[in-house]
């Protein structure tokens, strides 16, 4: 779940659950060193094809911000210039929270979430451009949707493409992550399309969030946040993953224990400053394939500020952060 602005995400109050661990590394990379703009939360980021790099963001209007070199980053206002008039529907602020970034099909794809705290009354809604670049983006209404007769809460989508078909995942509590095939010539979710369960936490309020699927070698790789974000020092979130052999899963974690039940190596928690990593995406650059994650600042009050490190693989095919 997410907060309606980033100084609620600051501020909001905490707890922590803590599933069973599977590999738990002692020492953790600290992010790359950044410049210039550095706060966000949610970070999707992407390596714009006319060069350079934009990041989309919750907080305000889907903040953004570009940079040249990966290391300077500068605000870049938001992504629309005023809410989407249907966003009040699901809160009074027209508050969107956790995009996705993708270039498909000649255009940049931007999916995105609006809801409120603590419901599931959600819709994920997508936009595209030609460039990227915020103040250039159509938006084309609702994804997908949930509501509260539902088992899963339609908020922070993830887009892949596998075996040439169109898939979001998507999840916050609620049962945890789902995934949904979507058209690719609209991006929206296929009519009637059954919702696959790719992972949760076998105690409530299954706190597992923010999922990123990636495709590397003959694996996917699904990637999501656990425990609470939104809480300044407070925060207990750290990014696990498994994997699955198709896209739909059943993905599981080195020990063969299933996402369904709890199962997920820890790839990145709390050290040092760096307290409560997490709403990741991972984007690639120079062939390398890079982590974007939103960590708290423990020696600037809690600050949500924007971590990047790229990922390495083991032989037998285990992402690592370096």
């Amino acid at each position: 779940m997410k907060s309606l602005r980033l100084t609620t995400l600051i501020a909001a109050a905490t707890f922590a659950l803590l599933p069973s661990t599977a590999r738990a590394d002692v020492t953790y990379p600290d992010p790359q060193p950044i410049t210039g703009q550095q706060i966000i939360h949610d970070p999707t980021v992407i390596h714009l094809k006319s060069g350079g790099y934009v990041a989309y963001s919750t907080g305000g209007i889907i903040g953004a911000r570009t940079s040249r070199d990966r290391v300077q980053w500068d605000d870049a206002g938001n992504a629309f210039a005023a809410p989407p008039s249907w966003w009040y529907e699901y809160n009074a602020t027209g508050d969107p929270w956790a995009p996705d970034l993708s270039y498909r099909a000649g255009r940049y794809w931007l999916y995105y979430a609006v809801s409120s705290w603590g419901t599931n009354h959600s819709a994920i809604g997508v936009a595209t451009s030609p460039t990227g670049l915020p103040g250039i983006w159509t938006d084309h209404g609702k994804a997908f949707t949930s509501e509260t007769t539902d088992a899963w809460n339609a908020i922070d989508p993830a887009v892949v493409q596998a075996d040439g078909r169109l898939w979001m995942a998507f999840g916050s509590y609620w049962t945890g992550i789902r995934m949904v095939q979507l058209d690719p010539a609209t991006g929206k979710a296929l009519a009637n399309a059954p919702v696959e369960h790719l992972a949760t936490r076998p105690d409530a309020p299954y706190a597992v969030e923010g999922a990123y699927v990636l495709k590397h070698g003959a694996y996917y790789y699904l990637f999501a946040s656990y425990d609470a974000c939104c809480a300044g020092v407070n925060s207990t979130y750290k990014i696990r993953v498994g994997r699955a052999t198709t896209v739909t899963g059943p993905y599981a974690d080195s020990t063969g224990k299933p996402m369904l039940d709890g199962g997920g190596d820890l790839l990145l928690a709390t050290h040092g400053r760096y307290i409560g990593p997490g709403g990741e995406s991972i984007f690639q650059d120079k062939g390398k394939d890079v982590l974007a994650y939103h960590y708290y600042d423990g020696e600037d009050n809690g600050t949500p500020k924007l971590g990047l490190n790229t990922l390495s693989w083991t032989r037998d095919g285990w992402p690592k952060v370096f």
